[in-house]
């Protein structure tokens, strides 16, 4: 995870869960958190790429590492996902994705992953890597 202080995080986006959400234990289904994460991800990459002072970019998700599911998360339960920066490279950015919840007045971590997006151009059906930086 990043050197940057607890203060430097960025909330990324807030969700409450819904139980169309749920999967066959009564809990929020992974895979619906895993959306969450890639959500979450770019909103933080696209934060710390405009905080760098670079113009606009278009990222796509590459890699999904160090997905952590801590404590099950549950029909109702208000989902903080808070976004730290880990690198930004030449072309690809990688984002520390932290998801908690509020439970009896406790900040509780329900899970974490690492995701690493790229800069991409798109010309017709052809996508490549751009510097994420401007020249």
């Amino acid at each position: 995870m990043s050197d940057k202080a607890t203060y430097d995080r960025h909330m990324a986006i807030k969700v409450v869960m819904m139980p169309r959400d749920t999967n066959p234990h009564g809990t929020i289904f992974g895979g619906v958190l895993l959306s969450y994460i890639d959500q979450a991800g770019a909103v933080g990459a696209y934060h710390e790429i405009r905080t760098a002072g670079y113009g606009p970019k278009s990222i796509v998700t590459v890699g999904m590492k160090s997905v952590e599911f801590h404590r099950p998360v549950f029909v109702g339960n208000v989902v903080s996902f808070w976004t730290t920066l880990v690198q930004m490279g030449r072309t690809s950015i990688t984002i520390h994705v932290e998801v908690e919840a509020e439970r009896d007045g406790q900040i509780e971590k329900l899970t974490e992953a690492e995701v690493t997006y790229v800069a991409i151009e798109s010309t017709g059906k052809t996508r490549r890597p751009v510097p994420i930086k401007d020249k």
